[in-house]
């Protein structure tokens, strides 16, 4: 389990402990538990945004080496276009 995940489940956590505690023991108020709600969102979306770029990073490098694979084919295919005309 990687950090984001343990941090991400402590601030879901908090945030279903804070709001029972809104709910029966009337102690935060609502901005702060709706702040925290906030803040356990924003870190998840974080953490997918940036395992979603690491997943195009790696896309990414696999894609122009495909590409370097297609200019040397067609590189090849024009050399053999070449020789067959002489």
């Amino acid at each position: 389990m990687k950090w984001q995940d343990i941090i991400l489940w402590v601030l879901f956590f908090l945030s279903i402990a804070i709001a029972l505690w809104y709910l029966f023991g009337n102690s935060p108020t609502f901005e702060q538990t709706i702040l925290v709600f906030i803040l356990t969102i924003l870190f998840a979306i974080g953490t997918k945004i940036n395992s979603l770029y690491a997943e195009f990073k790696f896309f990414k490098k696999h894609f122009n080496n495909l590409e370097k694979s297609f200019i040397i084919l067609s590189k090849d295919f024009k050399e053999h276009l070449y020789d067959k005309k002489k």
